[in-house]
Formats: C-alpha cells, sequence, structure tokens
C-alpha cells in the first residue's frame, strides 16, 4: 500500500507519500480500506517530535480516518466486511482503576493512535475493533475522518469536565480551528452565550455562523478587555483555551468570579506563566480535560451523524500533498478540519 510517512522528525520535508508493507490486523483488530482521513494540530507535534515519546520509524502518522471494513480479525464481533467506520483514537487498557470506573481516557496507559503508535493515514490501516465506531450510510467521507477526534475533544471539555449549565457564558479561543469551531457549535447548543477569538474578518464571520453570539479579533483588540466590557466587568463563567501561550493570562482574566477555565492542549507554548494571585482570590478553576470516553464519543459523533453538528473542512487534498496540508495547520490557513485523501481514491 502507499502511506504518509517520515523516517526522522523535522520540519515539513521530512513528509513523504511512500510504498510500505500493508498492516498485519491481529485477532481483535479490522483492517480498513480508508476513504479519507484528516488532520490535526497532533499531527505537527508528532512530526516535530515530542519530548518522551520514541516512534518507530518510519512512521506513519495520524489520528483521524474513515472507511470501509476489508477484513477483521478472528476475535472481532461488532464488525464485518463492507461496514462503515470512522477511527476514534484513544487507546486504553480496559483494566486499570480507571478504566473499570469508566474513564477510559484516564487510562494510566492511555495513548493516541498517531501519536505514539502507528497511525492511519494509508490506503490500508490496522486498528482494534475498540477504536472504530459505525458511520451511517449518507454521512459523507470526509465529515466522517474529521469529525471524531475534534468534537469528541470539545464535547468532554464542556459538557463533562467544565459541565457547562443553559444560561452561562463560554469564551472559545482559537474558534475557527478543529476543536475551537466543535466547541463554538457544543457551547451554542447547550444553551450557553458564546464568545469567540479569531485572527481576521472571514473567521470572524465564520464565528458567528456556525453559533459565536460575540465574536473577537484578538488581532485588533484585547480580548480579555472586550470580554469584561460586553459583560458589563463580570467576565465569562468558562473559558476554553487550548491555545495557552500568551494568550494564558488574558483567559484567566476573562473569567469572572469562580469560572472555570478548561484546556486539552497548548499550540502556542505549554508552560505560560499563571498569575496564582488571580485564581486563589477570584477561586478559578483550572480543568484539564484529553480526548473522551467511548460513551461520550458516541453520544456527540451521533449529534455529527444526525447534522446538529457541522464539520467545516478548510481543503481537500491528497494524501501526497500532506506537506501542504502541514503548512495549512501551521500557517493558520482558512477554518475548519483539513481533510486528505489516498490518491488511489483520488485516481478512481
Amino acid at each position: 500500500m502507499y502511506a504518509v510517512q517520515y523516517a526522522d522528525h523535522g520540519d515539513r520535508d521530512v513528509v513523504e507519500y511512500a510504498e510500505r508493507p500493508d498492516p498485519e490486523a491481529g485477532r481483535a483488530d479490522v483492517l480498513v480500506d480508508v476513504k479519507a482521513g484528516a488532520l490535526n494540530h497532533l499531527d505537527v507535534w508528532t512530526r516535530k517530535g515530542l519530548p518522551g515519546v520514541d516512534l518507530e520509524m518510519p512512521h506513519v502518522p495520524g489520528c483521524d480516518a474513515a472507511g470501509v471494513v476489508e477484513s477483521v480479525g478472528e476475535d472481532v464481533t461488532r464488525f464485518e466486511p463492507g461496514d462503515r467506520v470512522a477511527v476514534t483514537a484513544g487507546v486504553s487498557c480496559g483494566e486499570c482503576e480507571f478504566c473499570r470506573d469508566g474513564e477510559a481516557s484516564m487510562c494510566v496507559d492511555f495513548h493516541i493512535i498517531g501519536e505514539h503508535v502507528s497511525g492511519v493515514h494509508g490506503e490500508l490501516a490496522a486498528v482494534p475493533e475498540d477504536n472504530l465506531v459505525a458511520v451511517p450510510e449518507g454521512v459523507d467521507w470526509a465529515t466522517a475522518a474529521a469529525a471524531p477526534l475534534v468534537f469528541q475533544t470539545a464535547w468532554r471539555m464542556l459538557v463533562t469536565r467544565a459541565d457547562i449549565e443553559p444560561g452561562e457564558s463560554v469564551l472559545v479561543l482559537g474558534a475557527s480551528g478543529g476543536v475551537g469551531h466543535a466547541a463554538v457549535q457544543i457551547a451554542d447548543f447547550a444553551g450557553a452565550e458564546v464568545f469567540a477569538t479569531a485572527s481576521t474578518d472571514e473567521k470572524i464571520d465564520f464565528a458567528r455562523e456556525i453559533g459565536a453570539d460575540h465574536a473577537i479579533d484578538y488581532t485588533d483588540e484585547d480580548f480579555a478587555a472586550r470580554v469584561r466590557e460586553l459583560t458589563d466587568g463580570r467576565g465569562v463563567d468558562v473559558v476554553v483555551d487550548h491555545v495557552a501561550g500568551e494568550t494564558w493570562d488574558d483567559s484567566l482574566k476573562s473569567l469572572a468570579k469562580g469560572g472555570r477555565l478548561v484546556t486539552c492542549g497548548a499550540t502556542a507554548g505549554g508552560r505560560p506563566q499563571t498569575n496564582v494571585n488571580r485564581v486563589f482570590w477570584n477561586q478559578l478553576s483550572v480543568i484539564g480535560s484529553t480526548m473522551a470516553t467511548p460513551g461520550e464519543v458516541d453520544d456527540v459523533l451521533a449529534k455529527v451523524w444526525d447534522g446538529t453538528f457541522e464539520v467545516r473542512v478548510r481543503d481537500r487534498l491528497p494524501m501526497s500533498e500532506t506537506a501542504r496540508a502541514h503548512e495549512l495547520l501551521e500557517d493558520r490557513e482558512g477554518f475548519g478540519k483539513v481533510v486528505v485523501v489516498p490518491d488511489s481514491e483520488i485516481d478512481d
């Protein structure tokens, strides 16, 4: 088969689309004929190299993909050849105290397909049965591939970890990105007043279109000051910050007393300074969140499949142009997800 791969960490020029052996499916695995994949910022960090993550090279990246079941292992019971499926990338042991308590994403051995082990951006992918969900007829491959990681992440952040309620106010940073555009829609669906930040007029319009009540151009004004102005000095109940870096302090400044900041990532830097005085005096909560449980995945994807939530796709590229897909993410071009399709599917 052909697959995206790189033999070493580095810049975008390490990414290639090359022939490699077909993946071998184990007893509990499903071999998937991949119809589309999608990128996340995690793919960029994995390509560059993550501390403590020692990958077997050459590495096939990709956390998100969807396709048709080609064959199944002897122990597989949920799927059969011809089924339409999508990958949900979080892998748990099923045996530790957290897994037994229903918190799979807190597993002591939790890891992510494409980040810690071989990914799914190739013509074929061997995926554990537990890491697949059924895709209904009528759902296009781009949507099926692009939805799982970002929507499950945003759903757990807001619905489970931040426990938002109707009438609360939520600020979403980076509303034009994958997690951001999912979070705006979920907060709006939950009955919150939604504030969003973005960097261009086009992205501001996009944020409003998908559910933001207030959209702020953070390149043009201090978003924390603007949030305070729009809330008569109060601040918001919840901030969704997957950016960190220089935004972190302003995220804390944007919160009302007793507010919650929920984070799932740090695309702008993972070691921001924190004003601890502000945290304890205003009795703020800083909440971490990673991926989702199988039940949470089912809950949010049901709302993607039925059209309640919409996956926006900024571009569709052949897998042989995955380096360009990385460039789109790194340069923050457009809004929504970047989808990559096996070249053989395009040729067909």
